[in-house]
C-alpha cells in the first residue's frame, strides 16, 4: 500500500509539472510574447485589441471605391486649346466638382488636353499619354477595331448633327456635287456621315473627298478649292450665320447622326477600376444639372468652345446628353456606325460592342 501511495504521489507531481510548463509557454497575458520567443516590432502609437483579428478598422468603409492613382490624364476634342472640356463633363469642370471629386479619391495631378481630331487623340491613347478619352464614335470604333485596348464607359452625347455646307451661290443639292471635290476631317463622325450620305445617293465614286480640319474649311470654300464641307457642331451653324448654305444635314438621315463616347485604357483600369463609378457619378450629376439649367449650360459651353451662345444653341439640344450611361438607342446608333465602317472596308476587323462596354 505504501508503494502504491508513493507512485500516486509521483504521478500527481509529474502532471502538475507538465501544466506548469504549458502555462509558462503559452503566457497568461495574450498581449505578451511567449517566453523564449523574439518580440514582434510594434509601432509605439498602435493600439492592439484583444480581438484585433476580427475587429474592423473604425475608418474602413467597404462600400467606398478604392483610391485612384495620383495622376489622371484626360483628352477631348476641341478647336481651341483652352483646356476646358465641353459637354456635361465640361459643366462639372467649370462648376469645380470634376476636380474636387477626383481629388477626393486620391487624384492629385489632373492633366486635361485638347486635340483637333479623333485620330490625334487615338495616337495619344496608343502612345500611353492618356488614360481617358472623350471623342467621336467613328475614331473610337476605328481604334478599337485595330486593337487599341480601351473600354467604353459611357455614351457621352448621342444623335449629334453634321452640316454639309456650300457657298450660297454654289451647289444647291447633294446631287450637284457629282464630279466635284469636297472635304471634311478624315476619321471623324462627320466623315462617317458624309461618306454614308454619298453612298445613299450613289455618288461614292463620283465625288472626291479630301481631308481638312474644320478651321481650314471656310477658306477652302471661299477660294473655290472645294465645293462643300461637312462640318461638326459649332462650325456648321456658324458658317450658316455668315451666309453659307446647308445643302444637307445628318439629322435628316437618323442613322448617320454621330455620337461621342468616353473610353478608358485597359492599362489604367487594371489598378483603377473605381474610376468608372466615380467618373460616371460625376457625369450623371452634371447631366441632371444641365437639364435643369439649359440656358446656363449653353453659356458655359460657349465660354469653353469659343462659339457664340446662339451658335451653340443652334448646334444641339440638351436631350443629346443622356442620363443613362449606355442607352439602348445610343448603342443602336453605335452599332449602325460600326456596321457601316466594316461593310465599307473602313475598318478591317469587326468586333462585338458588348465586349467593348466596360462591365464590373
Amino acid at each position: 500500500m505504501k508503494n502504491k501511495l508513493r507512485l500516486s504521489g509521483i504521478a500527481l507531481l509529474l502532471i502538475m509539472t507538465v501544466f506548469t510548463v504549458i502555462a509558462a509557454g503559452c503566457g497568461s497575458d495574450n498581449n505578451k510574447p511567449a517566453a523564449g520567443t523574439p518580440k514582434e516590432s510594434v509601432s509605439p502609437d498602435a493600439t492592439v485589441s484583444a480581438d484585433s483579428s476580427s475587429a474592423p478598422s473604425p475608418s474602413a468603409d467597404a462600400s467606398a471605391p478604392a483610391p485612384l492613382a495620383p495622376k489622371l490624364r484626360i483628352g477631348y476634342i476641341s478647336a481651341n486649346n483652352k483646356g476646358t472640356i465641353t459637354g456635361a463633363e465640361g459643366w462639372a469642370q467649370q462648376k469645380g466638382y470634376l476636380d474636387s471629386e477626383l481629388r477626393k479619391h486620391g487624384v492629385t495631378e489632373i492633366t486635361i488636353k485638347s486635340f483637333p481630331n479623333g485620330p490625334n487623340l487615338n495616337e495619344a491613347l496608343a502612345g500611353g499619354a492618356l488614360d481617358i478619352g472623350i471623342y467621336g464614335d467613328t475614331p473610337a470604333i476605328n481604334a478599337r477595331s485595330v486593337g487599341l485596348k480601351t473600354k467604353l464607359i459611357n455614351i457621352a452625347q448621342s444623335g449629334m448633327n453634321a452640316w454639309l455646307i456650300a457657298k450660297a451661290d454654289g451647289p444647291q443639292t447633294v446631287e450637284e456635287l457629282k464630279g466635284k471635290k469636297i472635304a471634311t476631317a478624315d476619321g471623324s463622325y462627320m466623315s462617317r456621315y458624309l461618306r454614308g450620305l454619298l453612298l445613299e445617293k450613289g455618288l461614292e465614286k463620283d465625288v472626291k473627298v479630301v481631308h481638312l480640319l474644320p478651321p481650314d474649311g471656310e477658306a477652302a470654300l471661299a477660294r473655290g478649292d472645294i465645293a462643300a464641307y461637312a462640318y461638326p457642331t459649332g462650325f456648321g451653324p456658324l458658317l450658316i450665320s455668315k451666309g453659307y448654305k446647308a445643302i444637307d444635314q445628318a439629322k435628316d438621315h437618323p442613322s448617320l447622326r454621330g455620337s461621342s463616347v468616353t473610353v478608358v485604357t485597359e492599362e489604367y483600369l487594371k489598378d483603377n477600376s473605381a474610376i468608372v463609378e466615380i467618373w460616371n457619378g460625376i457625369r450623371q450629376q452634371a447631366v441632371k444639372e444641365i437639364q435643369a439649367s439649359p440656358d446656363e449650360f449653353y453659356t458655359l459651353y460657349a465660354e469653353a468652345s469659343g462659339f457664340p451662345v446662339d451658335i451653340v444653341k443652334a448646334s444641339f439640344e440638351i436631350s443629346q446628353w443622356p442620363t443613362e450611361l449606355v442607352p439602348a438607342d445610343g448603342l443602336q446608333l453605335l452599332e449602325g456606325t460600326k456596321k457601316y465602317l466594316f461593310d465599307n472596308g473602313i475598318i478591317k476587323k469587326d468586333f462585338q460592342l458588348d465586349d467593348w462596354v466596360y462591365k464590373p
